[in-house]
């Protein structure tokens, strides 16, 4: 019998949500009876000079972000340092979601917070600046990734909701400034140290984490140095459950349950013998899974950053800072589990709901593949920088800064991902299928009729499981940029002006090498002589560890899987093939005699010549702004205005080639390879130009009440990788899922106009409330098609007619508005030491997903989300308390999914709605000595995806829960 995967639902987690919200309601209607003592009206500028100010701790920080918000031009969100070494979280992702209009992204092996969204727009819609410069990423990406970046000693962030165009306009969602400390910050001499160690707690293992900083003044402050390193390591395991892929695409009516057909041969060709009869003619309309299965990984992530910064002042009104910024990060991740393929012309006994979900099929001689694998992958970026600024005179400033930055992606040559593939199949594969019974967010599917020959027991049967495909891949890139600025600003009484421009280089290379290149991925395919097939080798049962039980699996989940997942390695399968010898040199029983030119018995890597992409960006820009203050009506009345032109130019190569045929596998028929013809290298090249222009407008109704309006015209670039010229399609391909994916380096950039109207209330010291409505029309989508046409005309060799391929294109297309509104509200109870933070966010588009559009060109905005968030603090006396609750309803993430070979073009991706609460805490035991403590995710909440229709669950991943704890020491 299978096992229960978990006896939790969707109740639990939607009663708690209801309780934090009950809760966050009481706390924030107890402000309205604040103790007498408390303020009730903001204090004046005098009187706010006279008080003290409290300069570390959460309120301390919580002023400081208040003062910046109050203070701007435009619409920011401001985080800052707590005190030198204490930055609110312990990733920079997680700080940045407490604020109104942001949420984020997790790492799903990890569970680490690696993104963010701002107003409904993630990834490459947000710019992220490290004091003000653009930081490279090898991703292939715009955005980076926040769990790359230590937040230890990271001295503030900024988020910029409305554009400075005398620093970026390149954000359609926002601009996000990292800034890290510098030896004039404080000067004198200070040393600041962290060591603490955390748990996961499916991993069961204490890891350190330990960072110092020092900083030094000299020469009566004129010139200074500050250095610090970090090391931070996490340990995470974690469970998935998944379906990669829903394909949409026909039945027949012979395939459906109840059909009485007497034979069944699915077709849509109206020149086939199989077409005279209607039960065999494709036209019901379903969307299948495509593959099922479960893995459980182990995640080793190491991280190592660097800094060092030096500032001298040569002369009075002169101020030179040098810095060079440095991280290494290595990722391992291993796992093991299970995967099982599906093809939809070969489902029988297909129900579909009332959706065209498939929620029930039987699919014969099915394949059972126990799968093990390796991913490592060197993540490396440094920054250099140097930057002068020079008070010219009494009102002009000039500051010019220049900045270099590489980032590298396994610039050691390593296999990045390291594949095995084992299992059993053909004579003895049952004719198993799926049950789907219930939402993607508290339902898995159940697999049923599993094991040899339908015999649940044998399920991990050792003496069945024989060799089946070994895929390795080593991808290496880089990602160097080269800019420069410079920029003057004149000011004169309640007058700014400012005018510069800026210049900026950046290269991105691509390189991928596979066993899918030269086929050694097929040379022991088939699952060995149990199967009775003539490819493949028995596997030894000592190659495994043991077996991990599938029981409560997944936390909040009920539904079903097989009893258990083969534990066992890619590295060790890999070198017991490699020990059965030399298959040029002497007969190995199994090997694929016709697959592997050259094979020698050990799984080399060749390049993947479709995979190549050298794209050049450089990008021109001037500005100028004038800001100046007056008033209306007696209330003071703050100006900006301001205009970017940017101009860019794109080159971009790759290298192309066509098939010349396909050819099937002898010993796996379910596997085919793409054969070739010459390769050419082809180059285009592109430019555009955009006027980018900024107004902000800020009336101060009272000195407490605030009115701001904002208008502006932001873009964002396609992402790098996008752009190549080439059509790429893979070596090695399966039967009935043909692919090819197509870049196109003449994309234009998304282009919005944006508008701003937001009233803030700053009713006493330390407490703010605020509402913010937004309006985005933003027009040139790049939206990713897919459309099954041949290419060169090969032929399929498993149907005996011209192939046909799922070819996934990129092009600008539709324009869409989106629009919202945020509402914040900060408050303390006075002198008591208690405080929150509440703010939401409601978004809406016209838009919108609709699931029943099966055209090719269905589109919608992705990543809009209503979300909300409290956090509850104390401060006081030595001891800091925050508990904090983040909520994001679903929404759509993207289009795509990991296999796209549908007929109904790029199927959606979403994600479940999620509610995760944090705690943390720390006590202030002398001046020097602080010690503190973290937990993560303390109600086990997992993360969760579906495709078009809820019940269509593609992940699952429990991530589990994080706690730390560690000191700090300053002097």
């Amino acid at each position: 019998m299978p096992n229960i995967v978990g006896m939790g639902s969707s109740q639990r987690r939607a009663r708690l949500a209801r309780h934090v919200l009950a809760g966050a309601t009481s706390v924030m209607a107890l402000s309205l009876i604040t103790p007498a003592q408390a303020q009730t009206t903001a204090p004046s500028t005098s009187q706010a000079q006279d008080e003290e100010i409290i300069v570390t701790g959460i309120r301390g920080s919580l002023q400081r972000n208040l003062d910046a918000k109050r203070n701007a031009s435009g619409v920011i969100e401001q985080i800052s340092s707590e005190d030198i070494g204490k930055f609110p979280d312990s990733n920079v992702a997680a700080s940045l979601q407490r604020l109104p209009g942001i949420s984020i992204q997790r790492d799903g092996p990890r569970g680490e917070p690696n993104g963010v969204t701002v107003r409904g727009f993630g990834g490459d819609f947000n710019e992220t600046l490290v004091d003000g410069r653009r930081l490279s990423t090898a991703t292939g990406g715009r955005s980076i990734d926040f769990s790359t970046v230590g937040s230890d000693f990271v001295g503030g962030l900024t988020v910029l909701k409305t554009p400075d165009v005398s620093l970026s306009s390149s954000s359609i969602g926002a601009t996000i400034n990292v800034a890290y400390p510098k030896p004039f910050d404080r000067p004198g001499f200070h040393l600041a140290a962290s060591v603490s160690g955390s748990i996961q707690d499916d991993a069961g293992k204490v890891v350190p984490t330990g960072g110092l900083l020092i900083s030094k003044t000299f020469a009566d402050d004129t010139f200074g140095i500050l250095a610090n390193a970090i090391y931070t390591r996490h340990d995470t395991q974690t469970n998935n459950v998944f379906v990669h892929g829903w394909p949409g695409g026909r039945y027949a009516p012979c395939q459906l349950a109840g059909s009485t057909a007497t034979s069944c041969n699915p077709t849509s060709d109206t020149t086939s013998a199989a077409y005279a009869t209607p039960s065999n003619r494709q036209t019901v309309v379903g969307w299948f899974e495509q593959q099922f299965g479960a893995t459980q990984n182990y995640t080793r992530d190491e991280r190592i950053d660097g800094r060092i910064a030096l500032q001298w002042k040569p002369a009075d009104g002169v101020l030179l800072t040098l810095d060079n910024n440095f991280s290494d990060q290595r990722v391992n991740t291993d796992n093991f589990g299970f995967g099982i393929w599906f093809n939809q012309g070969s489902l029988r006994n297909v129900k579909l709901d009332a959706n065209g979900t498939t929620t029930d099929f039987t699919q014969a001689n099915s394949q059972t593949d126990f799968t093990a694998g390796t991913d490592s992958n060197l993540r490396r970026t440094n920054q250099t920088g140097l930057n002068v600024k020079w008070d010219a005179t009494d009102n002009l400033q000039v500051e010019a800064d220049g900045s270099w930055s590489k980032s590298w992606l396994n610039p050691d040559g390593r296999i990045s991902s390291k594949g095995a593939d084992v299992g059993y199949g053909f004579g003895i594969g049952p004719s198993l299928g799926i049950s789907i019974n219930g939402d993607s967010k508290d339902v898995i599917p159940v697999l049923h009729d599993y094991g040899v020959n339908g015999t649940g027991s044998r399920w991990a049967d050792l003496a069945a499981i024989g060799s089946h495909v070994t895929v390795n891949i080593a991808n290496k890139n880089t990602d160097e940029i080269k800019q420069a600025r410079l920029g003057l600003k004149w000011q004169q009484d309640d007058l700014t002006l400012r005018f510069g421009g800026s210049y900026l280089d950046d290269k991105f290379r691509f390189r991928s090498a596979n066993t899918f290149a030269n086929n050694y991925w097929q040379a022991y395919s088939g699952y060995g002589p149990a199967s009775g097939t003539n490819g493949g080798v028995a596997i030894p049962a000592s190659l495994f560890k043991g077996t991990v039980s599938t029981t409560n699996f997944l936390p909040g989940y009920t539904g079903a899987l097989p009893p258990v997942l083969l534990n066992f390695t890619a590295a060790d399968y890999q070198a017991y093939l490699t020990g059965l010898g030399n298959p040029q040199t002497q007969t190995i029983p199994g090997y694929n005699t016709s697959c592997c030119t050259g094979f020698n018995g050990q799984f080399a890597v060749a390049n993947d010549v479709g995979s190549t992409r050298d794209i050049g960006e450089q990008t021109w820009a001037l500005y100028v702004s004038a800001n100046f203050k007056s008033e209306i009506a007696g209330m003071p009345f703050f100006f900006n205005a301001g205009v970017r032109e940017e101009v860019t130019h794109v080159s971009s190569t790759g290298i192309g080639r066509l098939p010349t045929s396909i050819t099937p596998s002898t010993t796996d028929p379910t596997l085919l390879t793409v054969n070739f013809g010459d390769q050419q290298a082809i180059t285009t090249k592109s430019n555009y130009s955009y006027l980018l222009p900024s107004m902000d407008l800020k009336l101060e109704l009272t000195d407490a009440l605030h009115l701001r309006l904002d208008a502006s015209r932001t873009l964002t670039r396609p992402t790098l990788n996008l752009l190549t010229p080439a059509l790429n399609i893979g070596v090695g391909q399966r039967i009935g899922a043909l692919t090819a994916d197509g870049g196109n380096p003449t994309l234009q950039p998304y282009l919005a106009d944006n508008f701003d109207a937001a009233l803030e209330w700053y009713y006493q010291r330390n407490s703010y409330a605020a509402v913010n409505f937004f309006l985005k029309d933003v027009r040139n989508f790049i939206v990713q098609g897919v459309q099954r046409q041949s290419i060169n005309g090969v032929v399929d060799p498993s149907t005996g007619t011209t192939a046909q391929f799922a070819v996934s294109q990129r092009v600008n297309g539709p324009k869409a508005t989106v629009k919202g509104v945020e509402l914040a509200w900060q408050n303390t109870f006075g002198n008591s030491g208690f405080g929150f933070i509440a703010n939401a966010t409601f978004v809406d588009t016209n838009r919108p997903y609709d699931p029943t559009d099966i055209s090719q060109s269905g589109f919608a905005v992705t990543g809009l989300a209503n979300s909300a968030n409290f956090v509850g603090f104390y401060d006081k006396n030595g001891v800091e308390f925050r508990a904090a609750a983040n909520w994001r309803d679903k929404y759509l993430l993207a289009f795509g999914q990991a296999q796209n070979t549908g007929s109904f073009g790029a199927e959606p991706t979403f994600v479940n709605s999620s509610l995760q609460i944090d705690l943390s805490a720390s006590y202030q035991i002398n001046e020097r000595i602080n010690i503190f403590g973290e937990a993560l995710n303390i109600t086990d909440e997992v993360q969760s995806t579906h495709g078009r229709f809820a019940n269509q669950l593609l992940d699952v991943w429990a991530y589990g829960r994080r706690f730390t704890a560690g000191v700090r020491y300053r002097f």
